[in-house]
């Protein structure tokens, strides 16, 4: 074995030999530098590994979260999906419920129509009755005046004579200085202002009093109330007879 051959043996086996021949090379301080590198990229490799760990442990507990955000997306989908299902049961029931009420109101439409009509066609007979009504109470009432008339008339010229006095006129709705008298009746002593009401009232007594009075104002002879009626409550009559009415009742 030659020399060259010797020396790179020595070098691949003994240790020793390899870190002499590297000091006399200077190769030492290289070989520390390369150690504390190998130790620096250990405490590397190591720190690394624990951020990997740690990293792992972070993407885990995302990856966690991840799914159970999934689960609460799809939760909420199929919320959405249902609500989304209701909305258009909703919406189908507003459709019908709209058709509903456009049926209803066009049945409103021809209701009101109807009884527009209705209304129209009642208000028209009411005042067509109303004033046949109205006409034939003025009938009735001239009808009904002038036979009360005649009967107080022939009541009143009886006691008339019987008294001792002589008729000297009768005059039916005299205006008297602006006042109507149903029946006035004057004799050679006395005016006898007569008011004709079927079912006569206190207010109707009040009235004729104070026809009596304008009477009374436009003449020197005395005044007569007369009431004459069909139908005269007691308390009307007792009330007459109290202010000196003479009541003649039929």
């Amino acid at each position: 074995m030659g020399l060259k051959e010797e020396f790179l043996r020595l070098l691949r086996e003994d240790e020793e030999f390899r870190l002499a021949v590297a000091g006399l090379l200077g190769l030492d301080e290289i070989l520390k530098e390369l150690r504390r590198l190998r130790e620096d990229f250990t405490t590397f490799v190591k720190a690394e590994e624990e951020r990997w760990r740690e990293n792992e442990k972070r993407w885990e507990e995302n990856w966690r979260r991840w799914e159970e955000n999934n689960k609460r997306w799809e939760e909420n989908w199929k919320r959405w999906e249902e609500n989304e299902r209701r909305w258009e049961e909703n919406n189908r029931r507003w459709e019908e419920n709209w058709k509903r009420w456009e049926e209803n109101e066009r049945r409103w439409r021809e209701w009101f129509e109807t009884w527009k009509k209705f209304l129209d066609d009642y208000l028209a007979f009411k005042e067509d009755t109303t004033r046949r009504l109205s006409r034939l109470e003025e009938g009735l009432g001239a009808v009904t005046e002038a036979l009360f008339s005649r009967y107080v008339w022939e009541d009143l010229s009886a006691d008339i004579r019987a008294a001792g006095e002589l008729v000297v006129r009768r005059v039916r709705n005299a205006d008297f200085d602006g006042v109507d008298v149903d029946l006035l009746v004057e004799t050679d002593k006395r005016i006898f202002v007569v008011e004709v009401k079927v079912r006569p009232r206190i207010e109707d007594v009040g009235a004729l009093l104070a026809k009596a009075e304008v009477v009374a104002g436009k003449t020197n002879k005395p005044v007569v109330p007369v009431l004459t009626g069909a139908l005269v409550g007691r308390e009307v009559e007792a009330y007459a007879r109290g202010k000196g009415v003479l009541v003649y009742v039929y």
